[in-house]
Order: structure tokens, then sequence, then C-alpha cells
């Protein structure tokens, strides 16, 4: 009898195992594709876009400030900055760090320490590029170095309005004037998008668009080119013949309020501005207060007026030129005589004054200074504009002070406050708030004085300017001119300075039928001639005559040939 060998081969049932454990993660890894394909595909996705996708705003555009022809004052151009992760460059070679440092307009020590902020992971390389720079970084294709988008402002008028538009910082935020006032309304509302980014960093595609960026909103201002231009012009040139230390000049419409030119000098280009801040960053304009002399004269003799004691032909007793009040004197240099408020206005008597105020009550004029604005804003709104200052309602006034407060001194102005005063005068008495802002139409004012009295003082003023007056050269042909000079000593450490003065002179035109004042001041003139007369009359000359022409504003005062 045989028997069959029932010895098993090893190798076969070794054989099956194996191929029965691969079976098993066969299946295990087709039911994880399956589970990562179907149950976790959202987690998947996400966690993918999150290292690949970003979500970046997108800055919007900020709005343009134009004068009031839509001439562009400040616009915003798109340009591009260059940022890193600084630790990304630290092992850069020396000659790659020079080339990018090239292209970005710096010098290597400079690019080394911005990217030695070893504690940030982020630091900007540079800022506002211009496109050829942003295509030479770009073209140096450095790990870890990107371009992002924003805007660089530029302002078309350069120095004549960089005071009053003011600058933006280099993140397009406002920091002075219009730009600083407006700045919300301007600037917009950013946008975003969500992009998908390499493993560098690099963007490889837009998405979609999530938000779209809102652009600001334009602000058209009151200014006319044209007369900024002018007015800019020729308050230089006056600075420079008469070697002044400043200047400023306002050109005003009485009928609206607004401000058709504002220019101070010296100035500076906001496109290339100066790094060191100092006074020409600044309106005078609306900023600084001066003590503003005989130029308040005329609202001394519209008091007078409006209390019924006084007429332009009353005789007033100035004769011997002098007289003492208290321990004081108040004194004319020249006149010696009697003379009437209207001859009194017109040679800038301070012994004429004094009579009016004297026999009023004497707190009156302070009283009526303050009708007209002075000690408050005049309404603009211009960043830092100041109020000026009057004595105080408490103030007991001697009969002293009350006098020197006639004709000017013991109270400040802004040359804004004391243009807006001319303008109350010249639009029948009717104030109107000051604006920067183009108006369409007229705002409602407020009575300030009789329209009878506001005539009387304009037909007063217009001798100012005639032979015999302190202004004969504040003429301008064609025109019948209403103003008053002022010249006033400034203050310093010892009190009034000699051989330091202000002198302006503000006037009306055409005097006979009113639209436009225009006020010029000097501050400090050192070439021989410092009164108002002589130096800031003239360049008012220029500036109206102009303005009225440019606006072609009929001529009220045309004389006949022989």
């Amino acid at each position: 009898m045989k028997y069959r060998d029932t010895k098993v081969n090893p190798y076969t049932w070794r054989y099956r195992i194996v191929l029965f454990l691969l079976l098993i993660a066969a299946l295990a890894l087709v039911y994880r594709m399956f589970a990562l394909m179907v149950f976790d595909r959202k987690f998947l996705v996400n966690q993918g876009d999150a290292r690949m996708m970003r979500v970046m705003q997108t800055q919007a555009y900020r709005g343009m400030i134009t004068d009031r022809f839509g001439n562009p004052l400040a616009i915003s151009a798109p340009v591009e900055a260059a940022w890193a992760d600084p630790e990304t460059l630290l092992d850069l070679p020396k000659a790659q760090l020079q080339s990018l440092a090239s292209a970005l307009g710096i010098s290597l020590d400079t690019l080394q320490k911005r990217i030695g902020k070893k504690r940030l992971d982020f630091v900007y390389l540079q800022r506002q590029l211009t496109p050829t720079q942003a295509d030479k970084v770009r073209e140096l294709k450095i790990k870890g170095v990107f371009l992002k988008r924003e805007y660089k402002r530029y302002y078309p008028d350069g120095e004549v309005s960089a005071q009053v538009v003011g600058i933006n910082n280099i993140d397009d935020k406002g920091q002075e004037g219009i730009e600083l006032k407006y700045d919300s309304q301007l600037e917009g509302v950013p946008g975003s998008k969500r992009v998908l980014k390499d493993r560098l960093g690099y963007i490889v595609s837009e998405v979609d668009e999530l938000s779209e960026p809102k652009a600001g909103e334009n602000v058209t201002l009151s200014l006319d080119n044209r007369i900024q231009y002018l007015a800019y012009r020729a308050l230089k040139d006056g600075i420079q013949q008469y070697k002044a230390k400043a200047g400023t000049a306002i050109v005003i419409d009485i009928h609206t309020g607004e401000i058709l030119a504002m220019v101070n000098a010296p100035s500076f280009n906001p496109n290339n501005r100066p790094d060191v801040r100092d006074g020409r960053f600044k309106n005078h304009a609306v900023t600084d207060t001066f003590e503003p002399g005989s130029s308040i004269k005329a609202f001394t003799v519209a008091m007078g007026l409006s209390s019924g004691e006084f007429t332009p032909e009353t005789i007033l007793e100035t004769a011997p030129g002098w007289m003492k009040l208290g321990k004081n004197i108040v004194r004319d240099e020249h006149n010696k005589e009697n003379m009437t408020v209207s001859k009194a206005l017109k040679i800038s008597s301070n012994m004429g004054m004094a009579r009016i105020i004297l026999a009023l009550p004497l707190d009156s004029f302070r009283n009526y200074l303050a009708k007209f604005g002075l000690g408050k804003p005049t309404g603009s709104g211009f960043p830092g504009e100041v109020s000026g200052s009057l004595p105080s309602s408490s103030t007991r006034f001697s009969e002293f002070t009350a006098a020197t407060l006639s004709f000017g001194y013991g109270l400040t102005v802004t040359p804004l406050q004391l243009a807006h005063m001319y303008a109350t005068l010249a639009n029948n008495g009717v104030q109107i708030p000051m604006t920067f802002l183009k108006s369409d139409t007229v705002p409602q004012g407020e009575q300030i004085i009789d329209p009878t009295v506001a005539h009387e003082v304009i037909d007063m003023l217009k001798t100012v300017v005639e032979p015999g007056g302190t202004a004969t050269r504040a003429r301008v042909p064609g025109y019948w001119v209403a103003g008053k000079t002022g010249t006033t000593r400034i203050v310093g450490k010892g009190g009034y300075q000699s051989n330091h003065h202000n002198a302006f002179f503000v006037g009306i035109a055409p005097a006979t039928n009113p639209q436009l004042v225009v006020l010029v001041f000097i501050n400090d003139p050192t070439n021989k001639v410092y009164y108002g007369g002589d130096t800031a009359a003239p360049i008012f000359s220029k500036i109206m005559g102009g303005a009225l022409r440019i606006l072609n504003i009929s001529p009220d005062h045309l004389e006949e040939k022989n």
C-alpha cells in the first residue's frame, strides 16, 4: 500500500498571506482615496486655499482736487512699492543686494539697514517707485522681493497753491490744507480680491474680485487757477523787490464768500518737498495774526456814522495834532489842524479816530468789531485757522486803551479775517461766511451794518487812493478803488521794534459796484520803504487789475482823454 505525500509547500501559503495583505492594503488605499475625494474634499480644498489662496486689499483711487473750472490741483497716479520678508534677503550675495539697491534708487547701506530688522516679517524696501524702477526690480527676479500697487499724489500747480491744497503723507493720507480737511471724502473705500500664490509668494493668478474699490470723491475748490497764478507772481515779485521776509495775498468774491485766490510766499514745491518743515508749509493767511493798524480805521468811522453822532462832514477837533490821555499821548505825525471825518480817514489820522471813539461809550468799539467776526473763525473751516483776538468783554477800558483800539492796536486779526471784514463792508453790510469750495448759490448772509453806512464808508475810502491819500499807488486804471493802508511795528522780545514792520493794503473794486476784495500783506520789508502805501499798494494794483480783467468786470472809471 502506497501513501500520498501530504507535506505542504511552505512557499504556497506564504504567498497567499502576502497576496491577502496586499489586497487589504490596496482596498485601504482605494477607500482612503475615495474618502479624500468625497468625504474630506471640502476640508482639503480649504487647507489648500489656506496655503495658496490669499485675500488682498486693492487700494482705492483718491479723488482729485480741482479749481472751480475743473483744472487739477491734486491728482493721484498709480505707482508700485517694493517689499520683502527681511529674513529671506539676509543671505543674498552682496553683488545681488547692490543690484537691488540700484534698481530701488537707494544706497546699499540704506537697503542693508532696512532688511536688517530681523524682528519684522514685512518691510518696505522702497515706496512709490517709478515705472522704470519697478521694471528693474521685476527683472532681477530676486526670491522674496515683491511689488504691490499704490498711488502717489501729484500737484500740477506746484508751489503756487501748495499751502491751500496741502499735502499727503506716503500712505496717501491728508496732512495739511484741503487734503487734510476733506481727507475722508477724498480717500474712497478700498476693495479686495482673492489671488492664487505660488510657494515663493508670487501671484500666479487672480481668482475673483470680492469687492470693487470705490474711488474717492472729487473736491472742487473756489479757487480760480488764472487769478491764483496772477496773485502768486505779483506777490513773489513784490517780496523780492522790497526784500521782505514773507507775504500773503487774498482775492474774495464779495457776493458768494468764495476765495478766488490765496497765496503765500515764500512757498514750496509739494512734488519735491523739503525734509525739514519750516514756515513755508503753513497757510499764513489763516494761521498768522497781526495788529491791523490803520486798516481798522474804516470800521471806526463806520461805528461813528452808525451812532448818528457823526457824518462824513463832521468837524473833528484834531488840532494841534496831539492830546494827552492819562500818562500817554496820541498824536498825528503831520496834520496839526481840525479836519472832517472824511479827511481823517483819507490821511489816516490817529487823532481823528480817537476823537470819534472818545465821544462814544469806551467799550462800544470792541463790541462793534465782534459783530464783524473778530475773535472767532471766518467759517472757512480751513485746518489750523485761528481766531485772532479782541480785548475781553470784561475789560475796563481807559480812554487811552479805547483810543489805541480805534487805530488798530490792542487786537489781532488774520489776513483772511481782515479781508472778510472788508468783504462785508463791500457787500452792503451783509456778512457771508468765507469758503474754499465752489458755490453754485449765494449763501444766506447776516446784515451787520446799515447799507447806507457801508456806502458812505466806501465813498470815503475812495479818497484814500486819490491824490493826497495814503495809497495813490493802489489805483487801477479804468476802475474806482476803495481801500485802506496799514503799517504796524512788529512785536519782538523787547516790545515794538522800530526797524521791523508789517505793511498791508486791503481794497474793494469796482468801488461803484463792488465785486472783489483783495488783501496784500507784506511781512518785514527792508528795502528802504516799509509803508503799506509804498509796498503792498502797488502789488494790490497788479492783482486787482488783473483779476478784474480776467473776470471781464466792466470798468466804472473811464477817464476822458484830452
